[in-house]
Order: structure tokens, then sequence, then C-alpha cells
């Protein structure tokens, strides 16, 4: 496929609140370019320019519920037994008495940032030259690429095996922060490819995950 032939440079976020912060990722094909962990998501978008990726894949919400209930995408993954966090409007995240939404609100900031270099992805085929960043979720992309439902309790078996299948090569002991960031760029090489489900709608936000299991 296209992306073996002409790799593309793709990159992968993981978010965090606070003290946990941002992990990334940075893939071209199937070979790793390099991986880190900031604390300020300006540092987050510099280091993906400075790699040159074109496609950004966050697990974070890029839009926030306006009705306080979860996105379509949130209730179609649930509906297809994929469970995920329901995002909350912002002004509930804000006012949460112990701030469990901070690292959505860190994401919210990380996306605000993307998205003057890398617009929010809405549908399609994505074509040489064009930058964009979009939302997913690793826990649906292991299931996606394993073909089966798995419980994220397995986590750090399941998804070090996804990327292994991949031809993925993480350091030794890598922690599951990159792993899951890793996932996201695998994610991106799979929109690359157009190998791609779409959950939910522009408007409220796309959840982007691989289609299937064929290798790229």
């Amino acid at each position: 496929m296209h992306t073996t032939r002409h790799p593309w440079i793709v990159a992968g976020v993981d978010v965090g609140g606070p003290r946990k912060g941002f992990h990334a990722v940075a893939l071209q094909g199937g070979a790793v370019l390099g991986s880190t962990r900031l604390d300020d998501p300006v540092e987050v978008v510099a280091w993906c320019l400075g790699r040159g990726a074109q496609i950004i894949g966050v697990d974070a919400p890029c839009r926030w519920s306006a009705d306080g209930h979860a996105r379509p995408s949130e209730r179609k993954l649930m509906a297809d037994g994929i469970w995920c966090f329901a995002t909350p409007t912002r002004r509930a995240a804000e006012a949460h008495p112990t701030g469990y939404y901070g690292w959505m609100l860190a994401g919210a900031e990380l996306f605000r940032l993307l998205e003057t270099r890398y617009p929010l992805y809405t549908g399609g085929t994505v074509r040489r030259g064009q930058s964009v960043c979009f939302e997913t979720f690793p826990h649906a992309v292991t299931c996606a690429l394993r073909g089966e439902l798995v419980s994220a309790r397995n986590k750090r078996r399941d998804r070090p095996e996804v990327l292994a299948r991949a031809g993925i090569a993480l350091r030794p002991r890598a922690c599951i922060d990159t792993v899951d960031a890793a996932l996201c760029a695998l994610a991106a090489l799979h929109l690359a490819a157009n190998t791609v489900r779409l959950y939910g709608d522009a408007e409220t936000g796309l959840i982007v995950v691989p289609r299937d299991a064929r290798p790229l």
C-alpha cells in the first residue's frame, strides 16, 4: 500500500493531566522516529512539527458535549461493546471539584493549538501535502486490530502485542502512556491508508479507528 512505497510521517499523542503530561510517538511507516514526554502542549505541537508529521492522532476528546450527555461518537463506540469515557460540557469539566477532567482540558488545549497548523479531520481521504489532527482511542484501536473485543484490564499485554504485530518496536519496557501514543500514531497510519472507521460526526467530533487488521 502507499504507506510502504511513500512512507507517511505521523504522530500520536497520549494526553494526561498536569502531573502525567503528554507522551508522543512519531512514526514513518512502521519505523519509530522518536518518542518523548512533555509538559506543555505548545512543546507537543513544536515536537510534531519538528519531525515533519502530517497526521496527528490524539487520545482525548476533540470537542465538548453540547448537552452534558455522551457525544454520538461515544454512544456508537459503546453500542459496539467498546467502553469509553463520556465527554461532559466544558463548564462541567472546569467546575469538577477534584479536577477529574483535567486531562480532557489539557487535550482541548492541545487540539486548540494543533488546529492552527493541523486542521481537525472531518472525513474523507487525507491526501499528500494535507495536514490534519484527529481524535482516536487506544482501547478501540486495540479491539479493531485484534479483531475482537478485549478488556482494558489487559492493556499492558494486549496493546504492546498489537504494536508488535504492526512491526512497531518501542524501546524496551516503554510505559503504557508511550504505548498508547504509538497506538494513536498507528491509527494515523491507517487514516493515511484510508483504512479507518469513523464514529460520530464532524460537528460533535469524529473518533477515528482502524477498520481492520490488514497490514499497511
